[in-house]
């Protein structure tokens, strides 16, 4: 009787302290897909070679007289984007893109605090468990990771190009997607058990498929914006008459242009959103009925905005990549993927809360 009246007085304690765990991994993963729009943005508008330096600590503050501007922009002047694209340009215009770039990382250290401090008081509150600390400890070294992976993006443009690597670009991409997957997964499991105790074998299969083919889509589109492939070939359903570029349709083809040339990479990016958008809709149609609960919305969710990206990734192309409908269709490839790991989530089953509640001691840390 007194281990249940100890387990009983427990059990608000517990509640309290996973409800706010949530709200503060939910808080996160909303800076990080904030994150991921704005560094969409800044590549959208060519800022992101605005400031040529890296400083991690002191590179908070921003330009704060007219001198400490001017500065900035004589730094500007010595690479080669300056140089060849944006020769002449004004201060305002500096300054229009610099705080663009500026924002993007100020925000990346936003999150790394927002993350650091709440991690460690929870630690010291005994309120999260061993399993659940070091995962969460493993995405604040990756959130480290990438702000080294992003000045290595950057450095990539400062020299010998106008624009940086479309690799580094895919990879701080790539980076930027498994950190959010990481707290997105980790918020499912943390959220209040769901009601059925076991999975639909067909629907993980396929769940998992999607999830893997949703990020390599969404990979091939970093090289698509890295190349500004999208600023090509602006018709559909044709490329420009054809349903390949002619010199691909010819032949003339080597492997590295599925990276490096425009009309393949692009090509490879509408191929990608074909077969997204048929496997999509084909787990819809036949795995929906093995789904349950709350696996079943995100499949519907899934549905939806798939056929949603598929219409905004149509009308951006057409538009030769205007700025609203690029950030629409970044927006939409994020949610895209968080639906469908939602979905592979809740098609596994069982108490998405049980895995991280762990005993008394192994809470204590």
């Amino acid at each position: 009787m007194t281990d249940i009246y100890s387990a009983q007085l427990d059990l608000k304690p517990r509640q309290n302290s996973s409800t706010a765990i949530v709200v503060w991994l939910g808080v996160l993963c909303a800076l990080v897909v904030a994150m991921i729009l704005i560094g969409g943005l800044t590549r959208l508008t060519d800022s992101g070679l605005s400031i040529t330096e890296w400083k991690p600590v002191t590179g908070a503050v921003p330009p704060l007289s007219d001198a400490a501007w001017q500065a900035e922009l004589e730094k500007y002047r010595q690479i080669p984007e300056y140089q060849l694209q944006n020769h002449g340009m004004s201060m305002a215009e500096f300054k229009a893109i610099y705080w663009w770039e500026w924002g993007h990382r100020f925000l990346g250290r936003l999150i790394g605090l927002a993350f650091a401090i709440p991690f460690l008081v929870f630690l010291v509150m005994r309120r999260i468990s061993w399993p659940l600390a070091r995962r969460l400890l493993a995405i604040l070294l990756l959130g480290g990771l990438q702000g080294a992976v992003g000045w290595w993006m950057v450095s990539s443009g400062l020299v010998d190009r106008l624009d940086v690597s479309q690799y580094r670009l895919a990879t701080h991409l790539g980076l930027a997607l498994v950190i959010l997957a990481a707290l997105f997964w980790t918020i499912l499991e943390c959220a209040p058990p769901r009601l059925t105790p076991k999975g639909e074998p067909a629907a993980i299969r396929v769940s998992t498929a999607l999830v893997v083919l949703i990020f390599v889509q969404i990979i091939s589109g970093a090289f698509v914006a890295g190349l500004d492939a999208g600023m090509i070939y602006n018709t559909w359903p044709s490329m420009d008459g054809g349903f390949m570029p002619a010199h691909l349709q010819a032949g003339d083809f080597v492997w590295k242009d599925i990276f490096e040339d425009r009309g393949v990479t692009q090509f490879n990016h509408r191929i990608g959103a074909y077969l997204v958008l048929l496997g999509v809709t084909a787990a819809w149609l036949f795995v929906r009925g093995g789904a349950y609960g709350r696996a079943r919305v995100w499949l519907n969710t899934l549905m939806a905005v798939a056929w949603l990206q598929a219409a905004l990734g149509v009308a951006t192309l057409l538009s030769v990549t205007a700025l609203p409908l690029g950030v629409a269709h970044q927006t939409g490839a994020v949610l895209l993927l968080m639906s469908a790991l939602g979905f592979a989530h809740d098609s596994r089953g069982g108490f998405g809360a049980k895995r991280f509640s762990g005993s008394e001691s192994e809470r204590s840390t």
